[in-house]
């Protein structure tokens, strides 16, 4: 006797479990897909939030911001044109990183090919490439950048 009640037992048992395995089936594949959809929205969040801070950096910073003179199409970069465009302005590294809008040794790394633009930067860039010596020196006196009056040699330097 004591052989069929545990059968019996068994079975019910394992019956029980089927049943609620196909009732919580639903839950689980709802909880699934709302965790899912909670780590997508946590992504957005934080990639928000990066670009919030980034925005008041920049706005503490003063860096230029990419303006409506930037071409809309694709914009060609080159380590040369870095610094062909930077001695045509005749500034240094750290001021037309400045007119730009990133650091000094940001450019330094874009003119020896160690790093290449951001599209933002690209468009600044851009947007610097159909200025002059005058319109460069005026945009830093805006940014309240110290505009070197004239180059010295290596040799003046040294007597300094």
């Amino acid at each position: 006797m004591s052989n069929i009640a545990a059968v019996l037992r068994q079975e019910i048992t394992r019956l029980a479990r089927r049943e609620a395995r196909s009732l919580t089936r639903a839950l689980q594949k709802a909880s699934f897909q709302f965790r899912k959809d909670i780590a997508e929205l946590k992504r957005q969040n934080a990639k928000a939030r990066a670009e919030i801070v980034r925005l008041q950096r920049q706005a503490l910073k003063g860096g230029a911001a990419p303006t409506a003179e930037a071409p809309a199409g694709k914009v060609r970069y080159s380590a040369v044109s870095v610094v062909a465009q930077r001695k045509r302005l005749g500034l240094s590294a750290d001021a037309f990183g400045k007119l730009v809008g990133v650091t000094g040794h940001t450019v330094y790394k874009w003119e020896h090919g160690a790093a290449r633009p951001r599209s933002a930067q690209l468009a600044a860039f851009a947007a610097v490439r159909g200025i002059g010596k005058t319109e460069a020196g005026a945009r830093l006196e805006a940014l309240r950048v110290k505009v070197p009056k004239g180059r010295k040699t290596a040799g003046a330097k040294q007597a300094n």
